[in-house]
């Protein structure tokens, strides 16, 4: 077990959740319960998976939240390119939501892998 709050890649998470949020406001009401709520949902899913798996007892069940949280990561990824084609969001902010995405992405696959080999965390 060990304090998630002490991990860099649930901190950019959290703050990507924070930004997806916050994107989202701006969507049309009609979409609350529809891709507003499942980009929320994606956004958030991958930092509580995180948290989740820490709280675990075993390297084999955190390893296992961890690929929970990278399929939601990856469905956010969709979710995003969705949004900026049905013109919710603007060019400029799907550009900087989606490089944050990457990034913070390869940060989570990183973690993900250092799990596996059982590196020093």
């Amino acid at each position: 077990m060990q304090d998630f709050r002490k991990l860099m890649v649930w901190e950019k998470w959290h703050q990507l959740t924070l930004a997806i949020y916050h994107a989202t406001e701006s969507f049309p009401q009609s979409e609350l319960y529809g891709l507003t709520n499942q980009m929320r949902r994606s956004s958030a899913s991958v930092p509580t998976n995180i948290a989740e798996g820490c709280g675990q007892d075993s390297q084999n069940k955190l390893i296992r939240f961890l690929h929970i949280a990278m399929g939601s990561a990856s469905e956010l990824q969709y979710q995003l390119i969705l949004a900026r084609d049905l013109t919710f969001l603007p060019s400029s902010r799907f550009e900087q939501l989606d490089k944050d995405l990457a990034e913070v992405k390869r940060m989570l696959f990183g973690f993900l892998r250092r799990v596996q080999t059982n590196e020093k965390l």
